[in-house]
């Protein structure tokens, strides 16, 4: 059933290659190349170094930086010390990040030097004290964890790890604006594995090679990475998106399969440099976070000439839930491009009324997954945790249907999350953050559709009796309260706010008002 039957847990994925292809590259940057027997090596000092600092087994460490060679290090070092990793979300304003060092208490912050100061700062906001071991991404040599790692045995500690052990903690925010840390086992994305082995349009070829763009804080950037190195998949890594530099990279590094959001999509064909770069290497994009046009997706066809596979997933999920596979992306069947897809192997999908009753084919209703992939539940939250699952099934709160064939469609959120470009934004965090402006009454934040974003962040913001707030003193608020993502792209003022009778505002009002005002 498994590709690998010997690979029971992540700190395996080195140890199986390093054994078996020891000379072959696994990890690339502009400036580096790491062998699978150099990843072994290294994250066996690493796990060394945790230890002989009095990290426990089954603690946690974090890593705060950009994607990077030192990231995989980390992710592996962590799990050989029996430790989860936590990866931070580096685009969080000092108060976010302390909110979720608070929750994680991570025992040891690897700590990229670009990120020294914001860490400086999340303590300031509140977040505990920790130790740290810096290092610089960027090349230099002498640093804390090189230090530390050539005082270090190369032995692998080969620590025990249970299937029920915690692999990955990645946080995402609850439609209360909490931090959520997911808590994902080393038997889930074991099982995660498997599920895609038996996915034939998941294949992997001998000469793929990985390209990682997407964050290394979001399932999409971290999950798909472990994807391709179980796979023995060598994987080009880049910081963050930048168009150019991952069309340079790309021509550099013959990458072959790339994830990315339907933004990024259009703002790498959209880049100067994209006509005149070599792109024959890429044989598949796959993306998620939104659908994908059929304008956008044909200029993109035509600028790259690969097939493309959409995949609808969430962080409690541990990877993707369903798959809109390559032969289902025809300009000329353009409904079926606004679907997510159907279910990869062994993951069930259900679609029930609020009651929890399975509804027929075409009726909206909330998607349910049951999955041997899930999350373990929510870090020091079992009242979340259990409130997150029905009968074992992972209530989602994304409201959708599935059509006569078998395809699922997503047609609103019932979290009231909105995604922009890609980032998962909920609407009551943003209003929490306005609503501290002191010449703010009352705001309510939606999501309308954007062609560059895919939905951008509207604030309609009443304002407090004479109070003259502009949408820039708004804007300017937001960002020193949360990431700069997460704040509006657009503020209207209004006198009121429409209000059911029990005082709730209503958000479909202000939706429908407000596209019937862009339309006209």
């Amino acid at each position: 059933m498994w590709l690998h039957t010997e690979i029971t847990s992540l700190a395996d994925i080195p140890r199986h290659y390093a054994r078996t292809a020891g000379d072959r590259v696994a990890l690339m940057s502009a400036t580096r190349k790491m062998s699978w027997r150099e990843l072994d090596l290294a994250s066996n000092r690493l796990a060394n170094l945790l230890i002989a600092r009095g990290v426990p087994p089954g603690g946690i460490v974090a890593f705060f930086g950009k994607n990077s060679i030192e990231y995989f290090i980390a992710i592996f070092g962590a799990n050989k010390a029996g430790c989860a990793l936590l990866p931070l979300n580096w685009r969080l304003a000092a108060p976010e990040q302390a909110a979720v060092l608070q929750d994680a208490r991570p025992q040891t912050i690897l700590v990229d030097a670009e990120y020294a100061e914001a860490l400086r700062q999340a303590i300031e906001a509140g977040a505990p004290p920790a130790a740290s071991i810096a290092f610089d991404s960027a090349g230099a040599q002498d640093t804390e964890l090189a230090d530390g790692l050539a005082q270090c045995s190369d032995a692998d500690p080969r620590l025990a790890i249970r299937p029920e052990d915690t692999a990955l903690l990645l946080y995402t925010s609850g439609t209360t604006g909490q931090p959520k840390g997911v808590q994902l086992t080393h038997g889930g994305l074991n099982y995660m594995r498997l599920c895609e082995h038996l996915e034939p349009s998941l294949a992997w070829r001998p000469d793929d090679i990985m390209m990682l763009v997407m964050p290394n804080f979001h399932m999409v950037g971290t999950g798909l990475s472990l994807q391709g190195l179980y796979n023995g998949v060598p994987l080009t890594i880049l910081p963050a998106f930048e168009a150019g530099s991952v069309l340079a990279a790309i021509e550099r590094d013959k990458a072959t399969v790339c994830c990315l959001v339907p933004t990024t999509i259009q703002m790498l064909i959209d880049h100067p440099d994209a006509a005149k770069a070599d792109l024959s290497s890429l044989r598949l994009i796959m993306y998620a976070g939104s659908p994908i046009t059929a304008g956008l997706l044909g200029r993109a066809i035509q600028t790259i000439h690969c097939d493309f596979m959409q995949f609808y997933g969430a962080t409690e999920s541990g990877g993707a839930i369903t798959l809109l596979r390559p032969e289902q992306h025809d300009l000329a069947a353009e409904k079926k491009l606004k679907s997510c897809g159907s279910p990869v192997p062994l993951i069930e999908v259900k679609v029930v009324s609020p009651s929890g009753d399975t509804l027929p084919d075409g009726e909206v209703g909330e998607f349910l997954v049951r999955s041997p992939t899930l999350f373990k539940g929510y870090l020091n939250k079992p009242e979340l945790t259990r409130a997150a699952f029905s009968d074992g099934w992972y209530m989602t709160g994304d409201a959708g249907y599935r059509d006569q064939d078998g395809l699922l469609y997503l047609v609103d959120r019932t979290k009231d999350m909105i995604i922009t470009g890609g980032e998962n934004v909920y609407s009551t965090e943003v209003e929490s953050a306005i609503s501290k402006h002191p010449g703010v009454s009352q705001v309510a934040v939606i999501g309308l559709p954007d062609s560059q974003w895919g939905e951008r962040v509207v604030a309609i913001v009443v304002p407090a009796a004479d109070a003259c707030p502009t949408a820039e003193d708004i804007i300017a608020h937001c960002r020193r309260l949360i990431a700069a993502y997460k704040a509006p792209k657009q503020v209207v003022f209004a006198n009121h706010l429409p209000m059911t009778p029990s005082g709730k505002i209503l958000k479909a009002t202000l939706r429908k008002q407000f596209r019937e005002m862009a339309e006209t």
